[in-house]
């Protein structure tokens, strides 16, 4: 991405004393629906086996999926559940039910809530994902932690997508520059 291509908005961005950029506060309070930018989300129903599941988080390559019952979230399967629920346990990934090891009672957000609002409960909650719903509580799509990093990422290109010297090393300068 050039410069001129940039979403880099100079608003956004404070610098302290040594001109590292920080986040402004302005940045934290946009909507949800300014960094998710994948749409949609990958459902099953709560019948499906684990190991049709770990198929299609495989195939899409992520991390979650919803679990739907006629078009309401009644629950949700991560990668981690199937590693803390899962492994070392003898299950049979043909013949138990993504619904016996589902997470219930998911925390949900909107699409408006603000950024900061879902950093708060990811890091409170310790959840990678959340289901996003709209305001009749139908699921809209998933937040992830990587949707998060990679709006970082496109906020402060500089200070992100660089690859800063190691903390207590001098960059080397070559001879001559």
């Amino acid at each position: 991405m050039g410069t001129e291509d940039s979403i880099y908005d100079e608003d956004m961005h404070n610098e302290d004393e040594a001109g590292i950029a920080s986040i402004d506060a302005k940045l934290l309070a946009e909507p949800i629906r300014s960094l998710h930018r994948r749409g949609g989300h990958i459902a099953i129903p709560p019948d499906t086996t684990i190991g049709e599941a770990a198929r299609i988080m495989k195939t899409h390559r992520i991390g979650c999926v919803l679990v739907e019952a006629q078009s309401k979230l009644v629950g949700i399967f991560t990668e981690r559940d199937i590693l803390t629920k899962l492994v070392g346990t003898g299950y049979d990934p043909a013949a138990v039910r993504v619904d016996a090891v589902m997470t219930r009672n998911v925390e949900t957000l909107s699409p408006d809530d603000p950024i900061a609002f879902a950093l708060q409960r990811m890091s409170i909650g310790g959840f990678r994902h959340v289901p996003l719903v709209d305001e009749t509580g139908r699921p809209v799509g998933v937040l992830s932690v990587k949707d998060i990093v990679d709006y970082l990422a496109e906020n402060f290109p500089r200070e992100v997508l660089n690859i800063p010297p190691e903390p207590g090393k001098q960059p080397q300068i070559p001879e001559g520059a």
